[in-house]
């Protein structure tokens, strides 16, 4: 019976390093996939301290990897000191995994202070002219995420640029896709997005956040289901006899 135990625990075991491997790629995905949109939405969301928990999933996601191959030959080779190893080392990721689901936290209650204090600078600066990273930065939020201005289209009326290009009209990237005929004028509302930008910045940004928390927590879930089962094996290792003659290949006298 408790050889039998002591089986299924290797196995599930066994399969969960095959699941540490198969993490380790979606936790560097998502941290890579943090970089990347924050690289979209940099001018609106300055505080770089943002992509800390992108940079420690990265860095959790290459050591599960390795994790993994320690696991699996310590599984396969019954060493004592291998599993243990293989405890320890999951344990301070569990710990890590834990500090990035409290910092996911902390900085996504940041994002909605943060992006409304630096949207209206970003939008006071825009010039309409390609070169220019802030207009690039707004053209691009815009026809993303399919938003006018930071409320609506009429804070547009508000910018430097609109009161010096003196047409009424907003930047091109405000127009519907579904409205071929659009040329930004404010005469033709109905051509244009009406939902503002700053409210769907916060949201992709925290969503994004939320991409974090949510990894960190399933992979932290499964890596207390690999320390159970190499506890268990440990244990069983040092309690039962019958074990350590089925691993020695040895016979009760």
């Amino acid at each position: 019976m408790g050889q039998c135990g002591i089986t299924s625990s290797k196995t599930v075991l066994v399969f969960l390093n095959l699941i540490f491997w198969a993490a380790a790629g979606i936790l560097c995905y998502v941290g890579a996939y943090v970089f990347i949109t924050y690289d979209d939405y940099d001018h609106f969301f300055e505080d770089v301290y943002t992509l800390i928990p992108a940079v420690v999933i990265i860095a959790v996601g290459t050591l599960l990897f390795i994790i993994g191959l320690i696991g699996c030959c310590a599984t396969i080779r019954e060493s004592r000191c291998g599993l243990a190893t293989f405890v320890i080392i999951l344990l301070l990721v569990f710990i890590t995994e834990v500090v990035v689901v409290v910092l996911g936290y902390v900085y996504r209650a940041k994002v909605e202070s943060e992006v409304d204090r630096r949207i209206h600078k970003v939008y006071k600066t825009y010039n309409g002219t390609s070169p220019d990273a802030a207009s690039r930065a707004i053209d691009y939020v815009q026809r993303q995420l399919h938003c006018c201005g930071i409320h609506n289209y009429s804070d547009w009326e508000n910018t430097d640029w609109f009161k010096e290009t003196k047409n009424q009209s907003v930047p091109l990237s405000c127009c519907r896709t579904s409205a071929s005929t659009c040329n930004g004028s404010l005469a033709h509302p109905a051509d244009l997005y009406s939902e503002g930008c700053e409210a769907l910045v916060v949201k992709k940004l925290q969503d994004i956040m939320m991409y974090v928390i949510w990894a960190a927590l399933t992979f932290a879930a499964i890596q207390l289901l690999g320390m159970l089962c190499a506890c268990i094996v440990l244990c069983r290792r040092s309690r039962d006899p019958a074990y350590e003659l089925l691993i020695t290949g040895g016979t009760y006298a």
